[in-house]
């Protein structure tokens, strides 16, 4: 307890589910928080200012210090007032939290263009929208914490969320490139890619999941675990990595990507070349057909293969067929 004593944070999303828990643990870690939550359904309807201040009064009836903000993060001027928020109420800025998300679940060749957009606007222009005015404020007093939120839709791929996964794998690199831009000043940026029973996964369709399990692409949530690890899926076993990033512990910890689930903490692995051909010159499309799937792809399988029965030029008649 008292971690975080006297430092500010902002956490996005915090009337509900994840953010929520975060919220709730930097409180009880002394921080002063500003409960950010636009109030909406998961689709993004129905703006309420309910959650936010209902946590941030949970908050203050523990003993902690809250303000509850409804500004929306899909905006600059939304941004920069939730900072503002911050900085009229505490004086200060030390951390920020970037949870807040919506899902627009659609199969690609069925998605509308206000689908992507929407989806998009409040998970990747969201993290730039809140990231910026507190870079500013971060880079100027020489110290900060940033955590940001991806997902395993991001990183791995899962059926029906082109809009979610593009935005969260932005939200990857988004990470990678701010924590570059602001090491030197002593402030860290990571994410966390989270598995939990959430508003927002109670939606997915069970027969949904199903064709994910079977086509291998389940969340992380659903990897075997270990017989020791209990299979702890509240979005409060979130919290404890999260603000770990923010303490001074963590302020090596730059640039990184963790799974969390559970009683599980996976550090991702770094988008690094896997295996290469090389040539003095220019490759033949002859000589590529031979050699990727030879080399560069032996071993590896599509995560979303074709029926057997479909007829796919190229692909090998199976013996007896």
């Amino acid at each position: 307890m008292g971690r975080l004593d006297g430092r500010t944070a902002i956490v996005t999303g915090g009337g509900r589910g994840i953010g929520r828990g975060v919220a709730l643990l930097l409180a009880r870690e002394g921080a002063n928080v500003v409960v950010n939550d636009y109030g909406v359904n998961v689709d993004g309807s129905a703006p309420s200012s309910g959650p936010a201040a209902e946590v941030a009064e949970e908050i203050r009836a523990a003993g902690g210090k809250a303000v509850a903000n409804f500004d929306t993060v899909a905006t600059v001027e939304g941004g920069e007032a939730l900072v503002k928020t911050a900085l009229d109420r505490f004086g200060r800025l030390d951390i920020l939290v970037n949870v807040a998300g919506i899902l627009r679940d659609r199969m690609i060749f069925n998605m509308s263009e206000q689908e992507w957009d929407d989806v998009i606007a409040v998970h990747l222009k969201g993290h730039y929208c809140t990231t910026k005015p507190a870079a500013i404020l971060m880079r100027q007093q020489r110290s900060g914490r940033i955590i940001n939120f991806s997902s395993i839709s991001g990183l791995g791929g899962l059926p029906g969320q082109a809009n979610y996964g593009a935005a969260k794998a932005g939200v990857a690199g988004f990470t990678r490139v701010v924590a570059r831009d602001l090491g030197r000043y002593g402030v860290t940026c990571n994410a966390i890619a989270p598995g939990a029973a959430t508003r927002m996964t109670a939606t997915i369709p069970q027969n949904a999941g199903q064709l994910r399990a079977r086509a291998g692409t389940a969340p992380a949530v659903a990897e075997p675990r270990p017989s020791s690890v209990p299979p702890m899926r509240e979005p409060e076993y979130v919290a404890p990595m999260t603000v770990f990033l923010a303490c001074d512990e963590a302020w090596n910890i730059n640039g990184k990507v963790f799974y969390v689930a559970g009683g599980r903490i996976s550090l991702a692995h770094e988008e690094v070349a896997m295996r290469q051909i090389i040539k003095e010159g220019m490759w033949t499309i002859d000589e590529l057909r031979e050699l990727v799937p030879a080399q560069l792809m032996y071993g590896l399988v599509n995560p979303a293969p074709p029926p057997p029965d479909l007829d796919i030029p190229g692909r090998p008649v199976a013996a007896g067929a």
